[in-house]
């Protein structure tokens, strides 16, 4: 399999995520209140609360997965199980995410969407759609590639 680029650069942007987001845990309350956690997950950080910490730890795991299936798309290790399709779903959720919260905080009132802020919704959507563009253009290249 010939070296995807774009994945390739996808999965490093995946992993960088999946560490700020362990930064978090590991600089406290004013890293989640930086990154744009929300008050909420902040305030229960600094009572000590498990609550930030697994959600955080989660995020973190899910997001070093999908690095993994981006290095595996781009024949950096070993071919994992349902590569194209997983691919294919990673890029969706990206770009889904990045769009829905590019629009979403402009139509409606839910107190949910609004805890964290308008500049955090649209740098995060951005990337969100910085890192979907990554996988969606290496994912077209591995499925476009002849077997």
């Amino acid at each position: 399999m010939v070296r995807n680029n774009q994945l390739f650069i996808g999965a490093c942007l995946s992993f960088l995520a999946a560490l700020l987001h362990i930064s978090c845990i590991l600089g406290g309350p004013d890293w989640y209140l930086f990154f744009g956690a929300g008050e909420r997950m902040a305030q229960l950080a600094s009572e000590g609360d498990s609550y930030p910490t697994i959600v955080t730890l989660v995020i973190a795991a899910i997001l070093s997965g999908w690095g993994l299936y981006a290095l595996s798309g781009a024949g950096v290790i070993f071919k994992l199980p349902l590569l194209k399709t997983c691919l294919i779903i990673i890029t969706a959720v990206y770009l889904i995410r990045g769009i829905a919260g590019l629009i979403g905080p402009f139509i409606t009132d839910d107190p949910v969407v609004h805890q964290n802020s308008i500049t955090f919704w649209i740098v995060s959507s951005i990337i969100c759609c910085i890192f979907g563009g990554f996988y969606l253009s290496g994912t077209i290249k591995l499925l476009r590639q002849k077997p």
